[in-house]
Formats: C-alpha cells, structure tokens, sequence
C-alpha cells in the first residue's frame, strides 16, 4: 500500500495545484488622451487621468511584431 502514492507521483507528478499566494495586480501604462501623459494604472482603478482629469486613455501599441495570414 505505501508504494501507491509513489506509484501514482510517478505518473503525474503535478497532480494537486500549487497553492501559490494570488499575484499582486498588474500596473499598466496607459497614455490620456487629452494631456498625453503617462499614467499607470492598475486594473482596479478608475480610469481617469492622473494629471488633468480626462476620462479616455489609449493603450500603447506593443513592440512585438504581430502578423497575420489572410485569405
């Protein structure tokens, strides 16, 4: 009977999810569209500007090259 839980490791070595402490939330930078200031942000705030106030931020295009196939 001892060699089953050793058996079963052996098999699926991650069988119980880990139970890691929740990440901290992402800050994001995003640029207001009135002043074009940065403002970072977290995703449980309310978007507005830090600077003067404005209620409409974009969110800056990656770097990462992105390509599709079309048809």
């Amino acid at each position: 009977m001892s060699q089953q839980p050793n058996q079963y490791r052996q098999q699926n070595p991650n069988a119980l999810p880990s139970r890691d402490a929740p990440k901290a939330p992402e800050v994001i930078e995003y640029i207001c569209g009135d002043c074009g200031a940065k403002t970072p942000m977290k995703n449980t705030e309310q978007i507005r500007c830090k600077e003067c106030g404005h209620r409409v931020l974009y969110k800056p295009r990656t770097h990462r090259i992105v390509q599709f196939e079309a048809r």
